[in-house]
């Protein structure tokens, strides 16, 4: 992925769509019926189907008068991308910030604080 790539709230929504797809990959109707309400036009989606593979996260091969969309970009290695950008923009690069913060904005229930330490813990071993 592109060093500093990022996805508007739009782009994001196609690829969340195009990623709960079987195999990461579908036709043009098939990632509009994940899309949320309201729905953009279908030129619209092509449009944004287009800036994808502009940008590298995805392929289409033509199939027969439609093309079939793959995910290059993985969600998780996305997901990775951003949430290490986020941490070095908001916190510093400090991970306890950004946990530190999360802890406190989200109000954790004494069994999500208990989970949370169960994961860390089973990361250590």
């Amino acid at each position: 992925m592109k060093d500093k790539m990022q996805l508007t709230k739009s782009e994001t929504q196609v690829m969340k769509a195009l990623w709960e797809l079987p195999g990461g990959q579908g036709y043009s109707s098939e990632i509009m019926a994940g899309l949320p309400e309201p729905k953009p036009a279908p030129t619209t989606l092509l449009t944004f189907l287009k800036i994808l593979k502009d940008k590298g996260f995805i392929s289409s091969v033509k199939k027969g008068k439609a093309h079939l969309f793959t995910a290059i970009v993985k969600r998780e290695e996305y997901m990775r991308h951003y949430m290490e950008d986020v941490k070095n923009t908001f916190f510093s690069g400090s991970l306890t910030s950004l946990v530190s913060f999360f802890a406190k904005e989200e109000n954790l229930t004494d069994e999500e604080i208990s989970d949370i330490i169960d994961i860390i813990n089973h990361q250590k071993s």
